[in-house]
C-alpha cells in the first residue's frame, strides 16, 4: 500500500500528546493534572477513530471500513499511544515500587526509563531523553543510580508498567489480536539511531496478555518518541524549543525557567510542523506492515484499552 504523508497544518501538531514528567515534591501537583487530561483524550481519540477512519459499531463490535492508508493509521493510533504508553510512570503503584528501593518517583521515572540503556552515564540519558534540563537529569540519574543499578530499576518499571496492564485490562476485548498487530509493528520498527526504543524493546514481555499489552504500548510510545527526537534536530529546530511549544505548562517541571521558554520564535514553530511531518516519515514503514486486520485489530485494542485506564493515564 502506498501513502504519502502531507505536510502538517499547526492545528494538526495538537494531535500529539504531551509527555509530562514530576519534579520533585511536585508530584501530587502533575498526577491531578495528568488525570484530568485523560477524558479529553478519550474524547479526541473517539471521534477520530468515527470521523476519520469510519469506524461504526456492528452487533456491539467495532469495525474499521474502508482498509486506511499507513497515514491514517497513524493519525488515529499514535497520540493515543503517546498518552497510554505513560499510563504506570506516576501511579501510586509505580510510585511505591521506587520506595522500596528508596526512591521517589521522579528519580524511578528517570532511572527506570532510562535503565534500558544499562549502566552509563547522566550525559548518555539526557541525549536520549531530550527536552530535560541537563543538570536535572544528572543529579536525578546519579543519585538515583546510588541507591539502585539502572538494570535493576529498567527491570522495576518494566514490571510496574505490566502489573498495570493486569490490573486493568483483562477483560479487555480483543487483547490478543491487538498484542498481535502491536508487535508485527514494533518486530519491523527500524531502530537504527533511536536508543530509547531500542533499549526498551530488548526487554522480555510479560507472559500474560494484559501485562504484554500494555508493555507493547510503552515500546512504541519510545518508537515515536526516539523518532521524533531525531526529527527535531533535523529540521535544525533545538530539542529544548520543541518542548516549550509543546509543553508550555511543563516548563519548570523540565528543570527550565519561564524566561528561557520566552525564547520561542514562530520560526520555530514552523520547524516543528515540518518535524511532526519527518517522524511520520520515519515510523510509517513499521506500521505500513499492518493489513487491514491488523490495523483493525490495533485501534480496536487501543480504544479497549483506552476506556479500560481511564482513570489511570
Amino acid at each position: 500500500m502506498v501513502s504519502r504523508i502531507q505536510p502538517r497544518s499547526k492545528s494538526s501538531t495538537a494531535r500529539e500528546t504531551s509527555r509530562r514528567t514530576v519534579r520533585g515534591d511536585r508530584s501530587n501537583e502533575f498526577w491531578h493534572t495528568h488525570q484530568s487530561a485523560a477524558s479529553a483524550s478519550a474524547y479526541i481519540f473517539a471521534s477520530k477513530l468515527h470521523s476519520a477512519l469510519h469506524l461504526g459499531p456492528v452487533d456491539g463490535v467495532c469495525v474499521v471500513s474502508p482498509a486506511m492508508t499507513p497515514d491514517e493509521l497513524l493519525l488515529a493510533a499514535c497520540p493515543t499511544i503517546g498518552t497510554l504508553g505513560s499510563a504506570f510512570y506516576f501511579t501510586p503503584e509505580t510510585a511505591a515500587k521506587g520506595k522500596e528501593q528508596g526512591l521517589d518517583a521522579f528519580r524511578l521515572y528517570f532511572l527506570g526509563r532510562g535503565g534500558v540503556l544499562g549502566d552509563t552515564s547522566a550525559a548518555v540519558v539526557a541525549s536520549a531523553f531530550g527536552y530535560f534540563h541537563r543538570d536535572l537529569v544528572t543529579k536525578m540519574w546519579n543519585s538515583a543510580k546510588a541507591k539502585i543499578s539502572p538494570t535493576a530499576a529498567a527491570a522495576l518499571y518494566w514490571e510496574a508498567c505490566a502489573d498495570l496492564g493486569r490490573a486493568k485490562l483483562a477483560d479487555v476485548d480483543g487483547l490478543e489480536a491487538f498484542v498481535g498487530a502491536a508487535e508485527q509493528v514494533i518486530v519491523a520498527a527500524d531502530d537504527t539511531g533511536l536508543a530509547l526504543f531500542s533499549g526498551i524493546k530488548q526487554m522480555p514481555p510479560a507472559a500474560d496478555l494484559a501485562g504484554r499489552a500494555l508493555q507493547a504500548i510503552a515500546v512504541l510510545r519510545e518508537f515515536r518518541g526516539s523518532a521524533h527526537l531525531i526529527a527535531i534536530r533535523s529540521v535544525g529546530l533545538a530539542d529544548t524549543r520543541a518542548h516549550f511549544i509543546k509543553r508550555p505548562d511543563m516548563v519548570e517541571f523540565f528543570g527550565w525557567t519561564t524566561a528561557d521558554a520566552a525564547a520561542v520564535t514562530e520560526e520555530d514553530r514552523a520547524k516543528l510542523d515540518r518535524a511532526e511531518t519527518v517522524t511520520d516519515l520515519i515510523v510509517l514503514p513499521a506500521y505500513a506492515v499492518l493489513d487491514e486486520a491488523g490495523q483493525q485489530a490495533l485501534l480496536h485494542g487501543l480504544a479497549g484499552i483506552q476506556a479500560a485506564l481511564q482513570p489511570a493515564a
